[in-house]
């Protein structure tokens, strides 16, 4: 059987996924967790195969769980349970260790398999949140940026990324106001996005 800890601070959302692995013979339920000090205080003690985490917890945040568990326990799989399908949350996720990424409104059965297949050494993720995935790899990676953006245009975006207004880029590279403006229009044609944000999260490979 399957070990499997839940890190869930809404009550009804907490017992729901408490029945579904408890339900099923694949699986067994060796603790739950209202909070992330707790799952970090008990998790390493009780070792589960799989922990299932939500990822707006009070305090310690699912990402900053898995992130502190993974690197000790890298047997654990992560799977974040969780409403967000917008990309920056699901990267953050991938990035702290999570090998999982379902949302909440997935069917109870689903779940169970879902669990099962990390076990396994799968990637289940809900079919929106593979489309994001996939799509990204349609980005511009950052070690690619040198073969689309001129020097000087990756200069302007680098400060961009860095807080820099305008203004103080023009002066930082003695350039006038109206270059730079027409150095960021540019870079927006050239990396297909509508406004610095997504420039800039092209630049780190986050978009």
């Amino acid at each position: 059987m399957i070990g499997v800890c839940i890190i869930e601070d809404i009550t009804d959302i907490r017992e729901g996924l408490k029945a579904v692995i408890e339900a099923d013979d694949r699986l067994k339920l060796l603790g739950c967790f209202e909070d992330g000090e707790s799952a970090l205080d008990q998790i390493p003690i009780i070792q589960p195969e799989v922990v299932i985490t939500d990822i707006n917890l009070p305090g310690k945040s699912g990402v900053y769980c898995v992130g502190k568990l993974k690197p000790e326990f890298p047997s654990i799989q992560f799977m974040m349970f969780t409403i967000y399908e917008d990309n920056e949350q699901v990267f953050e996720a991938l990035k702290a260790g999570a090998s999982g990424y379902i949302l909440k409104n997935t069917a109870p059965n689903k779940i169970a398999d879902a669990v099962c297949e990390l076990f396994e050494g799968g990637s289940p993720m809900s079919p929106t949140i593979a489309r994001k995935v996939l799509g990204s790899f349609n980005a511009v990676p950052n070690s690619n940026l040198g073969n689309i953006l001129s020097p000087r245009e990756q200069e302007v975006l680098e400060l961009l990324s860095k807080g820099f207004l305008y203004k103080e880029i023009a002066d930082r590279l003695f350039i006038s106001l109206s270059t730079v403006k027409r150095h960021l229009n540019h870079i927006y044609t050239k990396l297909q996005v509508q406004n610095k944000t997504e420039a800039v999260n092209k630049l780190y490979g986050k978009a």
